[in-house]
């Protein structure tokens, strides 16, 4: 079966630092994986590779296709910081998705809103730091998109907010899509992971099984910790 993502020899610099360094992985469809590291250690830049906004040396091919203005038509990105103006309404943000991507679910986007009892006539500056995150995540994952790139998506929000959080990257994940996380909170998102990746000093050094990791009695945690001693 056709990966969803496949990257070989990806090397980006900006001048003579190294944000990352000959990476391959290839990853399957209709899988959760965690890109796992601290903060510096590439994650963001592997990201925005993959999203099309940065060039690169190396190949990435995404459902089989270079990167380019066929894959941004598949890909789905959430980026660590809002990029939406403030004064906007939610339904504003909404119907900027509408208008800009094809696969946005609009009646999916105001289900997921309606659970949250958010007005859909607020102001985006109106909210609660979580709920503005919230209202961006639902914008992302209601597109119906084949891979979907999850940059710190709860980092700084309250439990509630990130078991919202949760339901709704396992809600998408039914309908096939692969979902990369990044983030350094390994066990807020552990549960949900299928593979793992672990990323450090812009090289990927491990790939691993985390259903695999759990049967054997250990927790990802647990691994990511053992193996950042060496570092």
């Amino acid at each position: 079966m056709e990966n969803a993502i496949e990257i070989k020899n990806l090397t980006k610099k900006y001048g003579k630092f190294v944000a990352l360094d000959d990476v391959n992985l290839s990853l399957g469809k209709g899988k959760i994986i965690g890109l796992l590291g601290p903060n510096g250690s590439g994650k963001t830049t592997l990201f925005k590779c993959l999203s099309g906004l940065l060039t690169y040396d190396g190949d990435i091919k995404i459902m089989g296709k270079s990167v380019g203005a066929e894959t941004k038509k598949v890909v789905s990105f959430l980026p660590e910081r809002t990029y939406l103006d403030l004064s906007m309404k939610v339904e504003d943000v909404f119907n900027l998705f509408l208008e800009f991507y094809d696969d946005f679910d609009v009646v999916r986007a105001y289900e997921l809103l309606d659970s949250l009892k958010v007005d859909k006539k607020a102001q985006l500056k109106t909210l609660s730091k979580g709920t503005k995150e919230k209202v961006q995540l639902i914008a992302v994952m209601a597109r119906q998109a084949d891979v979907y790139l999850l940059d710190e998506p709860i980092g700084g929000v309250d439990p509630a907010a990130r078991e919202f959080i949760m339901h709704t990257i396992l809600t998408r994940i039914s309908d096939g899509g692969t979902i990369i996380i990044s983030t350094h909170l390994i066990r807020d998102i552990e549960e949900i992971l299928d593979e793992y990746i672990f990323i450090n000093g812009s090289k990927v050094f491990a790939h691993g099984d985390a259903r695999a990791v759990h049967e054997e009695g250990k927790t990802v945690d647990e691994i990511f910790r053992e193996t950042f001693r060496c570092f």
